[in-house]
């Protein structure tokens, strides 16, 4: 099994194989699901005294879960705690803390560039890692759609809403799900059997967006997701689902690739309309 990509997925992996793991390890399992910030914060000596198991089990937990060793594992905790301090200072402030005495480069150029590399490596993973027969299938979807509805919230909003304004300059019906005014529920009311519904989110989903995808279903309504893991609660909805893994620089993530491949889409649709006409 691969490792996980985050806290989430690890926690589901973990629940799903529960029964199956010995009596130490199910003692490690019940550990680092009840205590995750004490796993972010402590050393394996005082997590391994805390769960009442040798140092030497938690490195053969992680190793069950595709992990070269905890310390590997335990990051998806770390990364998890300061992702979910909405503060920009605060997160700052926390990733400082968690790092103790490693020395975290603060200098704005040196930030550029560390963004720069980050997002270079993953759009060329998308590039490598999404299938053309996903690209093309989607392109079909939105080609016969007859409404678009485009829900991404958060730090998912800015690509959600670009995507509608490139669709809009199209032959193209698109409609961007805000919830403005406390709309939400009225808004998604309107989504039909030939409609089809862009779903965007990553950990922690907006419960919004999930909701959308629910009521999608419900119409009938294709679905194109974009997240970042085929475990997603958006994903078991989708007739295509873009996993994308974004870059990510100490405790701040992009959203490059995935305005990349939105960019991708609407280019794409322009030229099928063009060569349809």
């Amino acid at each position: 099994m691969p490792a996980a990509s985050n806290l989430h997925e690890l926690q589901d992996h973990i629940r799903s194989r529960y029964e199956n793991l010995s009596k130490r390890l199910q003692q490690v399992a019940r550990y680092v699901l009840d205590n995750t910030n004490s796993v972010a914060f402590d050393t394996v000596a005082v997590i391994a005294k805390e769960a009442d198991v040798p140092p030497s089990t938690l490195i053969r937990f992680a190793s069950a879960f595709g992990f070269s060793g905890f310390n590997e594992m335990k990051q998806l905790f770390r990364i998890n705690l300061v992702e979910e301090t909405a503060s920009y200072t605060d997160r700052a402030r926390l990733f400082k803390a968690l790092d103790g005495d490693k020395q975290i480069p603060e200098d704005p150029l040196h930030i550029l560039q560390e963004f720069a590399h980050s997002n270079a490596q993953a759009m060329q993973q998308l590039a490598a890692r999404t299938p053309a027969e996903n690209l093309n299938k989607a392109i079909d979807i939105l080609a016969t759609a007859h409404n678009i509805y485009i829900i991404g919230l958060r730090r998912s909003f800015s690509v959600a809403s670009y995507f509608a304004y490139a669709l809009s300059h199209l032959e193209c019906r698109p409609f961007l799900v805000d919830g403005l005014g406390g709309m939400f529920r009225e808004q998604m009311n309107m989504i039909g059997a030939d409609d089809v519904v862009v779903s965007i989110s990553f950990t922690p989903y907006a419960e919004e967006t999930v909701m959308a995808s629910e009521r999608a279903a419900q119409a009938g309504a294709k679905q194109i997701v974009i997240t970042d893991s085929q475990i997603s609660p958006l994903a078991s909805f989708s007739d295509i689902c873009f996993v994308v893994k974004e870059a990510k620089v100490d405790a701040f993530r992009s959203h490059s690739a995935t305005l990349c491949l939105i960019q991708s889409l609407a280019v794409a649709l322009a030229y099928r309309q063009e060569n349809v006409s």
